[in-house]
C-alpha cells in the first residue's frame, strides 16, 4: 500500500506513535509518505520505503497567523496525486482530520477517491477538542473519517461522552518496540549519574501542567529521605522554571538532573529503577510502556488510560491523582525490597510484551484493508 501519514513531528506521544508506525509499515514493504511541517524527531535514519514531504507555509503581511491548515491540505493533495496514495492516516484530530477531509474533497473533484483514517491520541479530545472554538469542526471531521481509532478504551469512551460521534471507534493500543527498549547493562553510564550506587528515578514528559511534574519532585523528596537517590527529568516545557524553583526550595538540586529533550530514551531507561508518572490525565501513557519494556516499574496516577497498562502490584503501583504520600510509599516499598523490585520488573516486561509492535501493526494493516475494500465496493455500486 501507499500510505500518507500526517502527524505532529514533535516529542509528544502522537508524533512518536505515528513515526514508529510508519517505520514499521515501511519495514513490511509498504510505501510510507510523511506529511508534516518538519521532519519527525524519530525519523532519524534513511529507509528506502519512507518519504518525507515538508509543508511549506508562506507568510504574507495580510495574515496575522499563517494559514497552516490550507497549506497542509494543499500538500496532502499534491502528495495524493503525484505519489498515488491509497489512503491517508492522520494522527491527532486537530487540525489533521479536518484538513484531510478538505484534501479528500479536492482530489474527488479530480476523479480520485482517497479515504482517511483518524487516530485520536488524547488532548485532541480531552482538552483542545472540547474548546467551543474547535468542537464543531472536531465533531464533523471525526464523523467524516472513513475509520476512527483511539489509543485506549478510556479515550474511546471519553470521545463518545464529549462529542456526538455517529461512527464506531476502534481501539488500537499504542505499541512499543520491546527489542529497542530492552534493558541493557550500562555500568559506566549509571555510575556517572549515581556514583555511589544511589537509586535512580525517572520522569519523561513535556512539562505541562497536566503532567504534574511538581508531584514527581515531591515524591522524589520523600524517597530521598529514606535512601540515597537521584532523579532524572527528561523533557522540557512551560513548567520547568517552576520545577527548578521547587528543587531549590526542597534542597534537591544536587540530586536532580534536568537532561532536556532526548531522542534516544532507551539508554536512560536502562539505568533507571523507577518511572514516575503522576499525571492528571493520560490517554494511554506511552512513556510508561517504554519504561516497562526496559524492566522499569511504574509509579503512576490512576487517571485516564493508565489502568489499562499499569497493573497494580504487577507492573508497578497506582494512586489517586495528587496522592503524593501514596505514590512515595509505593516507591519506597519497591526500592527497599529487592525481591519485590525484581518481581515487578519481570511483570513490567511481560506487560510490555503484550503491546509489542508486532502484535499491533497487523491491526492497523487489517483496518487499512477493510477501509480500502469498503471503498472498492462503494465504487462498484
Amino acid at each position: 500500500m501507499r500510505i500518507g501519514i500526517v502527524c505532529y513531528p514533535t516529542y509528544g506521544g502522537s508524533g512518536v506513535l505515528a513515526t514508529e508506525l510508519g517505520k514499521a509499515l515501511a519495514d513490511k514493504g509498504h510505501m510510507v509518505h510523511f506529511i508534516t511541517y518538519q521532519q519527525p524527531v524519530r525519523l532519524n535514519a534513511f529507509h528506502a520505503n519512507i518519504y518525507y514531504h515538508e509543508v511549506q507555509v508562506p507568510t504574507y503581511p495580510l495574515f496575522d497567523f499563517p494559514p497552516y491548515e490550507s497549506a497542509l491540505s494543499s500538500t496532502m493533495v499534491d502528495v495524493i496525486i503525484n505519489q498515488k496514495l491509497d489512503l491517508l492516516h492522520v494522527h491527532y484530530a486537530i487540525p489533521h482530520a479536518s484538513t484531510a477531509y478538505m484534501a479528500k474533497q479536492i482530489v474527488k473533484k479530480q476523479g480520485r477517491t482517497v479515504p482517511f483514517i483518524t487516530t485520536l491520541h488524547g488532548t485532541d479530545i480531552t482538552l483542545v477538542g472540547k474548546d467551543k472554538t474547535y468542537a464543531p469542526v472536531v465533531t464533523f471531521s471525526i464523523n467524516e473519517s472513513d475509520a476512527i481509532t483511539a489509543v485506549s478504551e478510556n479515550l474511546r469512551d471519553e470521545t463518545y461522552k464529549s462529542f456526538q460521534i455517529e461512527k464506531d471507534i476502534s481501539v488500537i493500543y499504542n505499541f512499543v518496540d520491546t527489542q529497542r527498549f530492552s534493558r541493557q547493562e550500562l555500568p559506566h553510564f549509571r555510575k556517572a549519574i549515581a556514583p555511589n550506587g544511589e537509586k535512580i528515578l525517572l520522569h519523561v514528559s513535556n512539562f505541562r501542567k497536566v503532567k504534574r511534574v511538581p508531584d514527581v519532585v515531591k515524591v522524589f523528596a520523600r524517597v530521598r529521605e529514606k535512601m540515597p537517590a537521584k532523579l532524572l527529568l527528561v523533557g522540557d516545557g512551560p513548567d520547568r522554571p517552576m520545577i527548578e524553583c521547587l528543587c531549590r526550595e526542597l534542597n534537591l538540586c544536587e540530586d536532580v538532573r534536568f537532561v532536556g529533550k532526548q531522542e534516544q530514551l532507551e539508554d536512560v531507561m536502562s539505568i533507571s529503577d523507577l518511572f514516575l508518572l503522576p499525571s492528571d490525565y493520560e490517554s494511554f501513557g506511552l512513556a510508561a510502556l517504554e519504561a516497562m519494556a526496559a524492566q522499569v516499574p511504574v509509579i503512576s496516577s490512576n487517571a485516564g488510560g493508565l489502568p489499562e497498562i499499569n497493573i497494580q502490584g504487577q507492573t508497578g503501583y497506582m494512586s489517586d491523582v495528587g496522592d503524593v504520600d501514596g505514590m512515595a510509599a509505593h516507591a519506597i516499598a519497591l526500592l527497599e525490597d529487592e525481591a519485590l523490585l525484581a518481581k515487578v520488573r519481570k511483570g513490567a516486561l511481560a506487560q510490555a510484551l503484550r503491546f509489542h509492535i508486532d502484535n499491533i501493526i497487523p491491526q492497523y494493516e487489517a483496518l487499512y484493508e477493510e477501509v480500502l475494500q469498503k471503498q472498492a465496493q462503494a465504487a462498484i455500486l
